[in-house]
């Protein structure tokens, strides 16, 4: 950015602050500025045209100094840009990509790009055509997703939503993929714990963090999550795949609000203005996949007493590719996650998917709900046949099995390993918490025993049917209870 007299002299033309509300500042004249421009004023505070009256320029301010009636202002000819480039990876960004401790790592000025751009047509994507795996087994096993899928993260305060989104981050990055953590308006010490999260399993240099304080103007927090997405389109068109994470997008739309009533702009359902639609479309519209590249786009919500249709839960549902719904109840009772898988809903993973995982799936989302009905036998006291103790049985250890802890990552391939294994009784003989305790060593040394890998590997890559692993399980136990 230039001074203040070098772009006065640039465009001649200057205004005056005339009036000043709540992250809004009021200017009278600039008579050729248009929508989106950026804005200077003359004690070095950034602004961004929002709106034009016959009477005034309305002005979104995205500084955190205060401005003064009468305070003079200029055109700046441009709109909001970005410097990107592969050095921002590791650095923790505010929305105007600013470093937030200091200096950063980004040696060189990058590329300029423009915040707000039109998304790509549909002639340059893709279908949805490699999984995504999260390292967490409920979801890679019965919500399976693909790279470039926009996927909601739905659930009451306090669920578990940034656990798993952490456990998202770490699964990707290991695998090389370009990872974006936006925190919109959370709390310091919320934002703390996902930082000290990636560092403490070695993933902060391979993670972009956009960071926009509570305490930040209005202004910049509506910016963060545009930041983020044109940070994903630089390493997309780098020909690499990015995962972004949006975290979350009510909170965005309450600072938005908070902005359009300041503005006197007409309200509409639960006060949210009309474009509210626009606004967050504009912004996951630029995922998915693409020619070179894609971005799989993780945006969260929270609910309200498990309450799925308010009005921005459902613009955001109509918006993506499904969603995860996490259950305050099922967090309580201490499930971890607390997913509840039958309000969960994937609508492009599968295609991705071999026909192993698409037949696991279908199998699990039958037997889930055939074992949610027989749990409910238990409570009228009357007799089990030995077909529904077994069933329960294997319930229990599914359930049981699907619990994991927030630090842990599970590999596909083990995952499917285990759950053919419970599913073939192999377990049945075994206390659950042994069972889980021995299943976690065999995970370990599937990630640390290269011989035991591959082998694993092999067996799931030449089975095309879960009957076929049970069969071949049974046929030979010494992958979970042979010695390496």
């Amino acid at each position: 950015m230039k001074d203040f007299p070098e772009y006065l002299e640039k465009t001649g033309e200057v205004g005056f602050v005339e009036k000043v509300l709540p992250s809004l500042v009021y200017v009278k004249g600039l008579p050729t500025c248009r929508p989106y421009e950026m804005i200077l004023f003359e004690t070095g505070q950034l602004g961004q045209v929002i709106a034009l009256t016959p009477q005034y320029v309305e002005v979104l301010l995205l500084s955190r100094d205060p401005v003064k009636g009468g305070t003079r202002v200029t055109r700046t000819g441009r709109n909001l840009e970005l410097s990107v480039s592969e050095g921002i990876l590791g650095t923790v960004l505010d929305p105007l990509g600013k470093p937030v401790f200091g200096e950063s790592n980004l040696k060189r000025k990058g590329e300029m790009r423009p915040m707000f751009t039109t998304p790509i047509g549909i002639g340059a994507r893709k279908s949805i055509n490699e999984p995504l795996e999260t390292g967490v087994s409920i979801v890679d096993l019965a919500i399976t997703l693909g790279k470039g899928q926009r996927e909601l993260v739905i659930g009451d305060r306090k669920s578990g939503k940034t656990v798993f989104l952490q456990q998202v981050v770490l699964a990707q990055a290991l695998k090389g993929t370009v990872c974006i953590y936006t925190s919109i308006a959370k709390r310091w010490f919320d934002t703390q714990k996902t930082l000290a999260f990636f560092k403490k399993y070695g993933i902060e240099k391979r993670v972009l963090t956009v960071v926009a304080g509570p305490a930040d103007p209005p202004g910049l927090i509506f910016l963060a999550p545009y930041t983020a997405i044109t940070y994903a389109e630089f390493f997309r068109d780098q020909g690499k795949d990015v995962l972004l994470v949006l975290d979350d997008l009510t909170t965005h739309a309450k600072y938005y609000r908070e902005i359009t009533l300041s503005a006197r702009r007409f309200p509409g359902r639960s006060s949210y203005p009309g474009d509210i639609f626009f606004v967050h479309s504009r912004i996951l519209e630029r995922a998915g996949n693409f020619g070179k590249g894609s971005i799989s786009c993780f945006p969260v919500a929270e609910t309200t007493f498990r309450d799925l249709s308010g009005y921005i839960q459902t613009n955001l549902m109509s918006m993506t590719d499904g969603h995860i719904f996490f259950d305050g109840d099922l967090f309580i009772r201490g499930k971890r996650p607390a997913i509840n898988t039958f309000l969960s809903v994937t609508r492009v993973g599968l295609q991705t998917q071999t026909s192993l995982v698409r037949e696991i799936n279908r199998e699990l989302s039958k037997f889930l709900v055939r074992y949610e009905k027989m749990r409910q036998y238990i409570h009228f006291g009357s007799e089990l046949s030995q077909e529904t103790k077994r069933t329960l049985s294997v319930g229990e250890r599914i359930s049981e099995f699907f619990d994991q802890p927030g630090d842990t990552i599970i590999p596909l391939n083990i995952n499917i390993l285990l759950l053919g294994s419970i599913w073939a009784g192999l377990w049945r003989d075994k206390e659950v918490a042994e069972m889980k305790k021995q299943m976690y060593q065999r995970i370990d040394m599937y990630i640390k025993n290269s011989p035991y890998r591959s082998r694993v590997d092999q067996i799931i890559k030449a089975t095309e049917t879960f009957s076929q692993l049970i069969f071949n399980l049974k046929e030979d136990e010494s992958i979970l209870f042979g010695k390496y």
